[in-house]
């Protein structure tokens, strides 16, 4: 269920929202990342995702996501779950007077995908394959993307 403006930005300013945020490795253990189109993050390199909508099951959220960040619909048991984060910005989607929290549900989702055939302008305004060590020295890659690859994590994107 999408809210008008006015109540969604009571709830931003009221209550945490929950998102799931995708992290997602190919083979060569490189992470994708979208250049972010909306506030919160607005120009910051990070991982594909979005909130979880009121009366949506877990399961279906990640079905929804993958298909409209990805192009592609996944099964949440095609991942494996990295974790909750909590993530904090001074500002919001429709401007700088209300702060925002999510609580994002992370997964990592092990694919290919060619980033032509990616979904554009509407959250994101270009994908792009980062290396691990490069995204962690790269300014324009959001902090809240950084924290799932430190060096704690990194183990788990490896190859069985």
């Amino acid at each position: 269920m999408l809210l008008d403006q006015t109540t969604f930005s009571t709830v931003i300013e009221s209550t945490p929202l929950v998102s799931i945020d995708l992290v997602v490795i190919n083979s060569q253990g490189q992470a994708l990342l979208g250049q972010r189109l909306n506030r919160p993050a607005k120009d910051y390199w990070f991982v594909p995702g979005g909130r979880i909508l009121k009366n949506e099951a877990l399961a279906d959220a990640f079905k929804r996501l993958t298909r409209d960040e990805l192009g592609q619909a996944f099964t949440i048991e095609q991942a494996c779950l990295l974790g909750p984060f909590d993530h904090f910005y001074d500002d919001y989607v429709f401007g700088d007077d209300v702060t925002t929290h999510y609580v994002a549900i992370t997964f990592i989702l092990q694919l290919e995908c060619e980033l032509a055939h990616l979904p554009l302008d509407i959250q994101h305004g270009g994908y792009q394959w980062f290396d691990m060590p490069s995204l962690m020295h790269d300014d324009k890659v959001h902090v809240h993307t950084k924290w799932y690859f430190d060096k704690h994590k990194t183990d788990l994107f490896k190859k069985d």
